[in-house]
């Protein structure tokens, strides 16, 4: 997925997983009991964020493509061209899902 947003320095572009709509037993979960995802793609990464000295970036962990698992409060949610994505620190990124 390709996407015109440009995230800075160690920030990052993430399109939120669907949470899940039925139980393991079958149940369908309405949609007000839902819980906010924790797990998405990554569709947009920063430079990375400048190292003390002010001139070399700090390389950020994670790239393209990689389903990860973030904070559940962490990030920033953003409506573009009709689609929900969550912009946040690399730091709220927890693991990456192989």
């Amino acid at each position: 997925m390709s996407v015109n947003i440009k995230p800075l320095e160690d920030r990052i572009v993430v399109k939120p997983l669907e949470a899940e709509q039925t139980t393991a037993s079958g149940l369908v979960i309405p949609d007000t009991a839902k819980e906010k995802p924790q797990e998405g793609e990554v569709v947009a990464v920063g430079p990375g964020r400048f190292a003390e000295n002010g001139t070399d970036r700090v390389p950020v962990d994670v790239a393209v493509g990689d389903k990860v698992i973030y904070s559940k409060y962490g990030g920033t949610e953003v409506k573009y061209s009709g689609s929900e994505f969550l912009i946040l620190s690399a730091r709220d990124v927890l693991a990456i899902v192989s």
